[in-house]
């Protein structure tokens, strides 16, 4: 007799756990749930199998092979093109059926009397026998109703709860006689309960319905998938238990080793070629797969462990699923109903909160707490802030969920009552988090001056003026449109400290917020004039007649950004001739790489044909900027520092500029020029903000990567500023773009960006510094190695990512490139062998 096991299922609902393999090779108690049906089928005489394939059918193949390791023959039909249905893939091995068969399911746990169901199915004379069981719930499963000699009379497959007739479902076992196959058509997809069962009931053929009292599981979900396995550890089904039994209940394999101080109480499984640390204990529920390590001192309580992963010392399990090769390392804590996807690493210390899933191969950071799943990316970091504010991918990593615990986390940090602003850019998905981030800050107490679609300068400008505790900002990432930011700054709108970071991350990590009662939640307020006191500070601070005197026009390219709803109008009071270029509001992401430099393009053809004085292009909602000059020359990074240095400083002479550690030294060499100072700061902005509001006589912050601050209107950066007052010094000191570009000292600068294991970038610093005089050495940020004639190279490891960025700077372009050279050898060659 022959039976077709249907092993076609992905599992979805099983995810991580089916990532990389078919549902029907889960394994129970160590052993495939498909193995389990083979062996049932043999005990019931069926030694002939056809298995249906669609996801992933070399596993199973590779498994069972031609079954005669199991003392059955196997075959296999598999669904190439697309899938066919649980009765379309029946009917495409039709030829195969020529008398009486069974069809029963590859996912679901049972002890079915198979004899007993064919007895009565060949006693009743039916054409198509469906084997029923009664259950608590009827909602997920086909229910059916029989009479009083077992003749299907009624069913409804998955039915709502005003629907449900009957506790009596279908447990996708059938016995089948072959000609019902023809009611169904060739090459089509179609089920049985949906199209073949419903034809025959429609045609009157015998059908019938064996109710059997054994014990059967649907191991559809994570949750039914751990009550299979304690039910069969636990006696509640027969099931072969290769394995020797050690003591009463607890079964270990061969070559097993246990160390005696261990603690093992039953019932547990303990697989072949195990290793059991000292001190270890295993609880009842435990079941671990062939080839397993637990460290000393770990303590297991129900957890199920698939073949060779490896528990650090101390880790503590509870009632947890810890898929193929997974790592957990010392004094981890994985949690009820929490799943860890195959070859996936849990560091140090890391704790994973119940019901959360890990999706295979990631790796969790030493210390992390996580509480959300974690499927996209290979990582999930111990800390929220890179080195600017929370960023992630939109919708995926930066979700409304995440960003309500993260407004909540923000809140908790400060007093009941606080104010906070919120403000975004006009992205749709912006909008969203925003929104989301609110609802987290109001949750524990806390009022919100919402802003809205804001460019960002603006929105640090007004956070004193509306005397905030705290704001916080979304937008699209400047250099990745598929990501957002979201960044917090401080009553002064400047970012905020990394020790107060620390406290957001500590208060979201550990969701140590409070909850505010009802008549204690937080309000909400729409603050209507924060433009007009932004544009107030604005002119303040321009010699508005130059400005207006100014000859000539200027080209602004906006770049679908904020800020161009924003300066067209600053501007127009001013009576400047500004020629506008995409200023439109759009939902869409904004223009990055390829796109942006299109614009340019565009902007530097508008520049030559109107004969404008420059162009210039904002973006990053209104913090960044590139030039154009009259002659179409494209100014941007270095030059763009050394540009704007020169002129401010030939317009403040003997004062101060703040520039990040990586800036080529020409700024040292136009500082001297005007008797000026020049001090660096840590490459990230948090730093140049600190530095600009802390020192006096600073009248210029930033670079151009990052973007510049003019400390007299505040503390933040602003191309939109810096725009107008570029206007005013090319008026006043009677240049143009082009004369100033061309005056300054010769640039030699590099930079490039060499990829660096996170693991290897700590020890790649220490080898850096020991391998060169300390004489020479600086170590604001990174390491700086000086050489001769004011030349360096800075090796300054990423914030964020696992990089490292190497800047050359000297006096020669071939000195540049040589020490370019030199350093990403050195920094490859060591990550390689890291």
């Amino acid at each position: 007799m022959r039976a077709v096991l249907m092993a076609g299922g992905s599992g979805t609902r099983l995810r991580p756990l089916t990532c990389d393999i078919p549902k029907p090779m889960v394994p129970i108690l160590n052993r495939p749930i498909s193995e389990h049906i083979v062996h049932l089928l043999k005990h019931h005489g069926i030694n002939e199998i056809i298995a249906t394939l669609y996801y992933l059918p070399d596993v199973m193949r590779e498994y069972f092979r031609d079954g005669s390791d199991f003392g059955v023959k196997m075959t296999y039909a598999v669904e190439e093109d697309k899938p066919l249905g649980t009765a379309g893939c029946v009917k495409g091995i039709e030829a195969l059926l020529t008398e009486t068969f069974v069809v029963i399911s590859g996912d679901s746990l049972t002890n079915l009397n198979l004899t007993e169901a064919l007895a009565f199915h060949r006693a009743r004379g039916s054409k198509a026998t469906l084997v029923l069981t009664r259950v608590p719930d009827p909602m997920e499963f086909g229910v059916v109703i029989t009479d009083d000699q077992g003749r299907i009379t009624r069913f409804l497959e998955k039915p709502s709860t005003s629907e449900v007739f009957s506790d009596t479902v279908n447990t996708g076992t059938y016995i089948l006689e072959p000609e019902v196959l023809k009611y169904l058509p060739e090459d089509t997809e179609v089920d049985f309960s949906k199209d073949l069962f419903p034809k025959l009931l429609a045609a009157n053929e015998p059908m019938y319905g064996y109710v059997a009292s054994d014990y059967w599981c649907d191991v559809g979900s994570l949750e039914t998938y751990r009550e299979a396995q304690y039910d069969a550890l636990w006696g509640k089904l027969s099931l072969e238990m290769p394995y020797n039994q050690l003591e009463e209940n607890v079964w270990v394999g061969e070559h097993t080793q246990i160390d005696p101080s261990a603690s093992l109480e039953g019932p547990l499984l303990i697989g072949n070629n195990c290793r059991i640390g000292a001190r270890a204990r295993l609880g009842p529920g435990t079941i671990l797969g062939d080839n397993v390590f637990i460290g000393e001192d770990a303590d297991l309580k129900r957890p199920i462990i698939w073949n060779g992963a490896i528990i650090g010392e101390e880790a503590n399990l509870r009632a947890c699923t810890i898929a193929r090769g997974a790592r957990v390392g010392k004094r981890a804590q994985i949690l009820e109903g929490a799943v860890i996807g195959s070859l996936t690493t849990i560091s140090e210390e890391a704790s994973i909160s119940p019901e959360v899933r890990i999706w295979p191969c990631k790796k969790i950071e030493i210390g992390a707490h996580i509480t959300m799943n974690v499927i996209w990316g290979t990582s999930a970091p111990r800390n929220l802030f890179a080195q600017r504010g929370v960023s992630g991918l939109a919708n995926i990593e930066l979700t409304p969920e995440f960003a309500v615990k993260l407004g909540a986390a923000f809140g908790a940090t400060l007093k009941p009552g606080s104010q906070v602003q919120v403000s975004r850019d006009q992205r749709s998905m912006s909008r969203m988090i925003s929104r989301s981030l609110v609802s987290g800050l109001m949750s524990v107490g806390v009022n919100v001056q919402n802003l809205e679609a804001t460019a960002i300068p603006i929105a640090r400008y007004v956070a004193p003026i509306l005397e905030v505790d705290g704001g916080i900002h979304v937008r699209v990432h400047p250099e990745q449109n598929d990501q957002l930011l979201i960044e917090f700054f401080d009553s002064q709108g400047i970012n905020l400290s990394k020790s107060r970071e620390k406290k957001i991350e500590s208060a979201y990590f550990k969701e140590d917020y409070r909850r505010a009662r009802m008549d204690e939640i937080g309000q909400i307020t729409y603050p209507s004039r924060a433009l007009e006191f932004y544009e107030v500070g604005f002119v303040a601070h321009l010699d508005t007649a130059a400005l207006r005197t100014s000859p000539g026009r200027v080209v602004i390219d906006y770049a679908y950004g904020v800020s161009g709803a924003v300066l067209p109008t600053l501007l127009g009071k001013m009576s400047f001739d500004a020629v506008v270029l995409n200023a439109a509001l759009t939902p869409n992401a904004p223009p990055t790489g390829k796109q942006r430099d299109g614009l340019i393009t565009q902007l530097g053809n508008v520049v030559e044909a109107l004969q404008a004085n420059f162009g210039v292009q904002i973006f990053a909602n209104g913090e960044r900027f590139i030039l154009v000059d009259e002659a179409g020359f494209v100014i941007r990074d270095e030059s763009l520092t050394a540009l704007l240095a020169e002129l401010v400083l030939a317009e403040n002479p003997r004062s101060v500029i703040v520039i990040p550690a990586e800036v080529s030294s020409v700024i040292e060499q136009i500082a001297h020029r005007h008797d000026a100072r020049v001090i660096r700061t840590k490459s990230n902005p948090t730093a140049l903000m600190e530095a600009a509001a802390a020192t006096s006589n600073v009248v210029l912050a930033g670079s151009a990567q990052i973007g510049f601050i003019f400390p007299q209107l505040h503390p933040g950066f602003d191309a939109m500023f810096a725009v107008a007052r570029l206007i005013e010094m090319l008026a006043i000191q009677k240049r143009s773009l082009s004369q100033a570009r061309q005056e300054l000292p010769p640039i030699h600068h590099r930079h490039q960006t060499i990829h660096c294991p996170w693991s290897a970038k700590g020890a790649l610093m220490r080898q850096l510094v020991e391998s060169h005089s300390h004489d020479h050495l600086e170590l604001l940020d990174g390491v700086k190695i000086h050489f001769m004639n004011g030349s360096w190279v800075l090796i300054l490891p990423d914030a964020g990512e696992p990089l490292v960025h190497i800047y050359s700077n000297g006096i020669s372009r071939d000195w540049v490139d040589r020490m370019a050279r030199k350093y990403r050898e050195i920094v490859q060659e060591f990550a390689r062998e890291k």
